[in-house]
């Protein structure tokens, strides 16, 4: 009976948007009753008026890609979003590269003027000319790959996490 008394009170509180007056009322066993009809005897509640709330939509960005990747004065300092290396991916098996890893990393936005990519092969830093690179005598085993951007002052502004991957080489001997 108490379960049916919390049911009822439960959806007359949930239609309460809708019904805009509700009654309470005790039966002769001592029930508690609750209706939006009013019955001889019965009290009116008082509900509280619903809690509705609406989503607003974003309005869309008009602005062409090419502005929005330059900053405008009052935004503050340029900022890179994502930067990772793509390839090799991390835990990749490179089989048989004579030597040779491509490497192309994925920088969002692109790379600004004045800025550099310093890549870390298997803790050596060097300096690269762009995301899509190749680097020569990566022979079989295990090697690590990591790569950050610098600004015109050598100040770091964003780096990716080290990928390890794994290289190897087909054998010769039968």
């Amino acid at each position: 009976m108490v379960t049916r008394t919390i049911l009822l009170l439960a959806a007359l509180f949930g239609a309460g948007a809708v019904a805009a007056q509700a009654y309470k009322w005790t039966d002769e066993n001592g029930v508690v009753h609750f209706s939006d009809r009013p019955e001889p005897g019965a009290e009116e509640i008082v509900l509280p008026e619903a809690n509705v709330s609406r989503r607003q939509r974003p309005r869309p960005n008009l602005r062409a890609a090419a502005d929005a990747e330059e900053p405008e004065p009052d935004q503050g300092p340029f900022a890179y979003q994502s930067f990772e290396v793509a390839n090799p991916g991390p835990e990749e098996t490179l089989w048989n590269i004579e030597g040779t890893l491509n490497v192309s990393l994925d920088l969002q936005p692109a790379l600004q003027p004045g800025h550099q990519i310093r890549v870390y092969f298997d803790g050596e830093p060097r300096l690269v000319s762009g995301t899509s690179f190749q680097i020569e005598e990566v022979w079989r085993g295990v090697h690590n790959i990591q790569a950050e951007v610098l600004d015109e002052t050598g100040q770091l502004m964003i780096r990716s996490r080290t990928n390890r991957f794994y290289v190897q080489q087909n054998s010769i001997l039968q």
